[in-house]
């Protein structure tokens, strides 16, 4: 569905003034992730970053854990524990935080923003995520082609949450996780647009990566390092105008789907419950 905005709009007049004064403000390179003409819909911007710009993760990172390491036994230690969450809530959650096509993911941090985050209700917070997100995964390439590390499954023979998609993972390096990476972007970005839901936000961000340990299909190690990936890729997003100018427009939106009342869509009580169950603490 592409939203299209009409002087009938209900939305309040201080929202287009904000979207006024911050193209006004020198970021000409807004662009509108809406069109008035159906038939001709705008095209999607893909990424902010081209290759080049991106943070050399193989560089960036330690070498991943071998046998016989403290950091491989922790590794291991961890993806036992969680085995104990297969079939319940949280694999369930672990299962859908797996999918980062769109729209699926795009309400991934509603609960925790309090907000809906769909094309129609905000698209340019929908946009942004949707551009950062392969911006995030592409920074991940360098240093999974260097690695070449199996994944848990390859290694304990135990199920995954999406064996829909095992035979791919087989071949692909485990590490450092792209998911991971792609959600502690998103923590960075929507704590920062949202900083009164930071807490709620980050810790979101945090049980995003544990759903890769959940799902049997990254090692502890993965996730952890995927957020200094995401971090660096995070900070050098903030030097592109682009960028910028579509989180102000963000932050716009969010203040107006609250200022109108509007909920998040998905269920955040079974979301909580499912939370509430630490792949780190099982038994």
């Amino acid at each position: 569905m592409t939203p299209r905005f009409t002087p009938q709009d209900t939305l309040p007049r201080r929202w287009l003034l904000g979207l006024f004064g911050v193209m006004l403000s020198g970021c000409a390179s807004l662009s509108t992730p809406s069109s008035t003409d159906p038939a001709n819909p705008a095209p999607k911007p893909s990424r902010y970053l081209d290759t080049q710009e991106l943070p050399d993760s193989k560089n960036l990172l330690p070498p991943h854990p071998t046998q016989g390491a403290a950091a491989m036994a922790l590794d291991e230690e961890i993806s036992q524990r969680s085995f104990a969450l297969r079939d319940t809530s949280r694999w369930a959650l672990a299962r859908t935080d797996a999918d980062v096509s769109f729209p699926n993911a795009a309400d991934t941090f509603s609960c925790a923003l309090n907000a809906p985050v769909t094309e129609a209700d905000t698209p340019y917070l929908y946009q942004l995520l949707l551009r950062t997100r392969d911006d995030l995964g592409y920074s991940t390439r360098s240093a999974k082609k260097h690695a070449q590390r199996p994944r848990p499954f390859v290694v304990n023979h135990e199920p995954i949450c999406t064996p829909e998609y095992q035979a791919q993972m087989f071949k692909e390096s485990s590490y450092p996780s792209g998911h991971a990476t792609v959600g502690w972007g998103w923590a960075l970005i929507l704590a920062e647009l949202s900083p009164q839901h930071a807490n709620a936000v980050l810790a979101r961000g945090l049980a995003y990566g544990e759903s890769r340990n959940v799902c049997n299909v990254h090692w502890h190690s993965d996730v952890v390092q995927a957020r200094s990936v995401a971090a660096a890729t995070v900070a050098v997003l903030h030097s592109k105008a682009a960028f910028r100018a579509e989180m102000e427009a963000a932050r716009a939106e969010l203040l107006v789907v609250r200022s109108q009342g509007m909920k998040p869509r998905r269920d955040c009580a079974a979301e909580a419950a499912a939370l509430s169950q630490l792949p780190s603490l099982a038994q």
